[in-house]
């Protein structure tokens, strides 16, 4: 007889441990526990049906039990919750939900992937009203349409502004809905840092999406939502995406060890702190390799590769475990944006000394149709040059670009070795200059000191004091919109027009993507300007920012009114 596994939980972590055990011991005897109606679900396209991207909800589900059966040889118990593990004995109480029935059943090995729950605070009023819902499986995303779908729900209100707060209020407003989004932060997606992130937030209000930041949810009615300033907000659905909590009730009241972060604690073979018992997946605590803490992710490609070292573990093989980094992508209308590794203000949180550059570089030749700019913000160790994170943001393939990124963290990359990767090039494709080399370069010459930057967070202050800045761009981009009080001196004009710059105060140059400021202040410094800094992300970063007056749009008035700053 082989062995008697169990696993608690399916979809990515307890779906593949289960399968990879049965490749590893065509003996095993498997089933899988799952207290929901579906084992194996796309979590990550569930809000995709509220458009009909997916067009059926049964397109969500990847595999039934019979399938599993059939494939696998894995049995499959749906509709059945564990509610208890007893570990001297070696086995757990399982009920029947649709019958009552309660049984137990033994085991050798128990894979525990329970997952987590959104968060539904009790301390908001209204939160368990029957407009109110969560998303996390298919059940839930079927609700929700067929509320929102009916006559009257024209109003939702999306509480949080993360991966799945965006990704439903994108569908909402696809499938024809007025969405407003409340986010308590000063922001939306934590993963990007705030200079990058205004992008996102214009995009959200050009889409006719209305964003509520720095601004709680107070209390919920039939009628509307109530914020902490107040102010009231018409809503006929309401979704809650404010987070989630890992799934730790059957391993707490198993005496199994929780971490501090609130997951189960694992070894690096995916161990709990019992020998016969694994945990995979939102319930667990893992290891940040940059910041080289406990921490939590609940993301489907970690849980796949964890559900993987677990079942090989089980069978006595042992790989490496390095941690997680953090690697995400959303598009959030006509805008891609992905991330990996440590943004600033978590690199700082950390106590890291770090720098960052904002490039911006072409997604592939400029003559070739559909080329567009992408955002680029590289974050870097001082004085090592360590590659820390990245965050990416365009209309083309900006994953591309942030996994090129991922692959060098993991190697433990520094700016140099980024400078020197070879990647793919053609027209349609890339530029032979890919930004992210682009990125590496301009990273070093701020590390050595080639020249000094201030960041585009930093313009709005520089405006204020009145200080000297200088746009190089040509009179025609000056007269389409330029920050309050700067100077135009194109640079084609730079070397007759010297005289005209201080060099008694700081000057601080820009123009549309900091490639012509930087050879401005070359240029400068070579006839003797020391007080020369550029501003890193320039004009195309700062037109995300109050200052900048767009004669055309009307921009500055519409970014003050909402508050995106």
């Amino acid at each position: 007889m082989g062995k008697r596994v169990l696993v608690v939980g399916g979809v990515a972590g307890g779906a593949s441990a289960a399968a990879r055990i049965r490749r590893l011991d065509a003996e095993a005897s498997i089933t899988i526990f799952e207290r929901g109606e579906h084992v194996s679900f796309s979590n990550c396209a569930l809000p995709y049906f509220l458009s009909r991207t997916v067009e059926e909800s049964d397109y969500l589900v990847l595999m039934t039990p019979e399938s599993f059966k059939a494939s696998y040889d894995i049995e499959v118990r749906t509709g059945h919750e564990v509610q208890a593990i007893d570990r001297a004995g070696k086995t757990i109480r399982v009920k029947n939900l649709a019958t009552g029935e309660e049984y137990q059943e033994a085991y050798d090995e128990l894979v525990l992937s329970p997952g987590s729950s959104p968060i539904r605070p009790r301390s908001i009023e209204g939160v368990f009203l029957p407009h109110v819902f969560t998303v996390r499986n298919v059940a839930d995303i079927v609700k929700l349409d067929q509320y929102v779908r009916r006559e009257g729900s024209s109003n939702v209100v999306v509480v949080g502004g993360g991966f799945i707060g965006l990704e439903v209020a994108e569908n909402l407003k696809e499938a024809g809905k007025q969405v407003s989004v409340v986010e308590a932060a000063s922001q939306v997606m934590a993963p990007f840092d705030p200079d990058m992130v205004q992008m996102l937030h214009r995009e959200l209000h050009d889409q006719g999406v209305k964003l509520y930041l720095g601004d709680g949810v107070k209390a919920i009615t039939e009628e509307k939502v109530v914020l902490g300033s107040g102010r009231e907000l018409p809503a006929d659905v309401v979704v809650l995406a404010i987070g989630v909590v890992p799934e730790t009730g059957l391993a707490k009241d198993a005496g199994l060890t929780i971490g501090e972060t609130g997951g189960i604690q694992v070894d690096p073979d995916f161990h709990t702190s019992d020998p016969h018992i694994y945990a995979v997946g939102d319930a667990i605590e893992v290891y940040n390799r940059l910041t080289r803490k406990p921490a939590r992710l609940p993301l489907a490609g970690p849980a796949l590769r964890q559900a993987r070292t677990a079942a090989d573990a089980m069978y006595g093989i042992h790989g490496t475990n390095n941690g997680v980094m953090g690697s995400c992508a959303v598009r959030i209308f006509g805008l891609n944006a992905a991330a990996t590794g440590l943004n600033e203000k978590t690199a700082k949180a950390a106590g890291i000394s770090c720098d960052s550059v904002y490039t911006m570089g072409m997604d592939k030749v400029g003559l070739m149709p559909g080329s567009a700019p992408v955002h680029f913000k590289l974050v870097f160790e001082v004085p090592t040059g360590k590659v820390l994170g990245a965050q990416a943001i365009g209309t083309g393939n900006v994953d591309k670009r942030i996994d090129v990124i991922a692959t060098l963290i993991a190697m433990n990359g520094t700016l140099e070795d980024l400078k020197e990767l070879e990647l793919c090039y053609s027209p349609v494709f890339g530029t032979a200059r890919d930004v992210v080399n682009l990125a590496a370069l301009v990273g070093l010459n701020v590390l050595h000191g080639v020249f000094r930057q201030v960041h585009v967070s930093q313009v709005r202050g520089l405006v204020e004091e009145g200080a000297y800045i200088l746009d190089v761009r040509t009179p025609g981009e000056f007269d389409m919109g330029h920050l309050k009080g700067a100077v135009n001196i194109p640079l084609g004009q730079l070397r007759q027009r010297v005289s005209e710059i201080p060099r008694d105060i700081p000057v601080y140059v820009h123009c549309r993507t900091s490639q012509r400021s930087y050879n401005a202040i070359m240029a400068l410094q070579g006839r003797g300007f020391d007080n020369l800094y550029n501003i890193s992300g320039s004009i195309l970063g700062i037109s995300n920012y109050e200052y900048f007056t767009d004669v055309t749009t009307g921009r500055e008035k519409i970014l003050t009114e909402y508050n995106f700053l």
